[in-house]
């Protein structure tokens, strides 16, 4: 492979042409300076450079400017006279200078030098800053993560102005080149879980990285489990609070979300708006996930169990009313239950591809019309409609969309279950995902802390779980951060004023 860059400029020259035919957005000019002595071959993506930054400033003072330049050095005198405005860098490796030519920037090479200049003129097309759709806050930052790369490190970068905020940045993809950034707090990260997320990342070679979720597909320790792993999140308020925590962020280019972690069960029920609200109301609303969240999964075959196998369970006025409510269905409770969970699912699928208000608009309808005429046509019970209606609404609650979606499919599993055994399936169901959750780490931290694991979850495993304590309450980090820098709260004592 022809990877040095020669010093003869017509070699240079025909090796680039030969690597970029069949590329119309490529442009490569042929420039002569000194008194047309000097010849130099400049290289950029159209479209994808500053076109007033390298045109403007950078051509017009090699193109335009009565160069002097001496008989020996003058690539030399051109890089270090001409070029000190621009950001400029070299190389000898016709490889990178391909690469950052993909990149957005511009490559001059002159005749005579073995290197060539890269000048920084990347002005890709994108989206500015906008508004935070999927984790919406009521107070707090409203600013969300872009595709760009460089926006979104600045985003997090704003927010914690302090140099042991580090961030080291690789290149993905055989094909793609993506650039991820592992940003993390040089004091608090564990190092031992640096090392292994660095080793993870360059276990593997892809075609592309075309989104921050195949890091995530490639990297998980257990592929089959329906848990996520890491927790994603399109907020740079909350990337720059995990940072504080000792937590790593990993930034993709190209990806409006960034991924975080390690992670365990307790972060995908925390939302922004719980550090902004008071801390009683973030409780109340925290616990009330929980419970939703426990209605999202085990409602549907709590009732199979109930008024299919156990009905001497529950009051006589509730078992008449069920049974009464069934009359005329012509399906199984289980059949009937199964039916109308996958057309609930139907209807929310539907309500995701259709654009804007058309989506929540179907979701809203569609739900009432069709639980309406089932319910007229006896195909299902009133109870299942408003059993299914509760339980889809428990889902929404939770803040995580990719852990919701774990509670949705495990749902079935339960389902199932209570359909061949009742309570005794059902429990045994639970305890199975209850072993596979213990079982469960992230990057050497046990998926259900400090559920398990306590010499793991030391003093003020507490104060940021299930419930929150008050800001001037929770006085140490979490499990996360190394051990000796978990203090983040100190009080100051204050000199009587007098």
């Amino acid at each position: 492979m022809h990877n040095k860059i020669e010093t003869e400029l017509e070699t240079n020259i025909r090796y680039i042409e030969s690597r970029f035919e069949g590329c119309a957005d490529a442009v490569m000019r042929r420039i002569l300076v000194g008194d047309e002595k000097l010849g130099m071959y400049v290289v950029y993506m159209d479209s994808m450079y500053d076109r007033d930054f390298i045109d403007g400033v950078v051509l017009k003072s090699l193109l335009f400017d009565r160069i002097q330049l001496p008989d020996q050095n003058a690539g030399q005198v051109i890089f270090n006279k001409y070029l000190a405005t621009a950001d400029v860098k070299e190389t000898n490796r016709m490889e990178m200078l391909i690469d950052e030519v993909l990149k957005g920037n511009t490559a001059i090479l002159i005749d005579g030098m073995a290197k060539a200049m890269i000048v920084s003129s990347k002005n890709l097309p994108g989206r500015g800053v906008s508004e935070a759709e999927t984790e919406v806050s009521v107070r707090g930052s409203k600013e969300s993560f872009t595709e760009s790369f460089r926006v979104n490190t600045v985003l997090i970068r704003r927010r914690i102005r302090d140099t042991r905020l580090k961030s080291r940045q690789m290149t993905i993809g055989v094909r793609s080149k993506t650039d991820v950034a592992l940003m993390y707090m040089e004091d608090l990260v564990r190092p031992e879980m640096l090392k292994q997320v660095i080793r993870k990342l360059e276990s593997f070679k892809i075609d592309a990285i075309l989104d921050s979720s195949y890091l995530e597909s490639l990297t998980e320790e257990k592929w089959y489990s329906p848990f996520p792993q890491y927790q994603s999140t399109e907020r740079p308020d909350k990337a720059a609070s995990a940072l504080l925590e000792g937590r790593i962020v990993l930034v993709v280019d190209n990806s409006p979300m960034v991924l975080l972690l390690p992670t365990v069960f307790a972060c995908f029920f925390q939302a922004s708006d719980d550090y902004y609200d008071r801390w009683d109301a973030a409780n109340f609303v925290r616990i009330l996930r929980y419970a939703a969240a426990f209605f999202a999964v085990l409602l549907p075959g709590m009732y199979i169990a109930l008024a299919g196998f156990h009905p001497e369970a529950l009051p006589l006025s509730f078992a008449l009313s069920f049974a009464a409510s069934r009359e005329g269905v012509p399906f199984t409770l289980p059949v009937e239950v199964v039916v109308m969970e996958l057309a609930f699912e139907l209807l929310r699928e539907a309500g995701i591809r259709l654009p804007g208000p058309m989506g929540s608009t179907l979701g809203i309808v569609g739900g009432l019309i069709i639980g309406q005429a089932a319910v007229d046509a006896h195909i299902v019970s009133p109870v299942v409609v408003i059993l299914v209606a509760l339980t889809a609404l428990s889902a929404f609650t939770i803040p995580n969309d990719l852990f919701a979606s774990a509670f949705r499919m495990i749902k079935f599993y339960f389902i199932a279950a209570a359909s061949i055994g009742g309570f005794v399936g059902l429990t045994a169901a639970v305890l199975t995902v209850l072993t596979h959750l213990s079982g469960l780490k992230s990057f050497g931290i046990p998926y259900m802390l400090p559920f398990v694991s306590a010499e793991m979850a030391p003093k003020g495993k507490w104060q940021d779980n299930i419930w929150r304590m008050p800001l001037g309450k929770m006085y140490e980090r979490p499990y996360f951060t190394r051990k000796g820098h978990r203090r983040r709260l100190r009080k100051e004592k204050k000199n009587d004023i007098r």
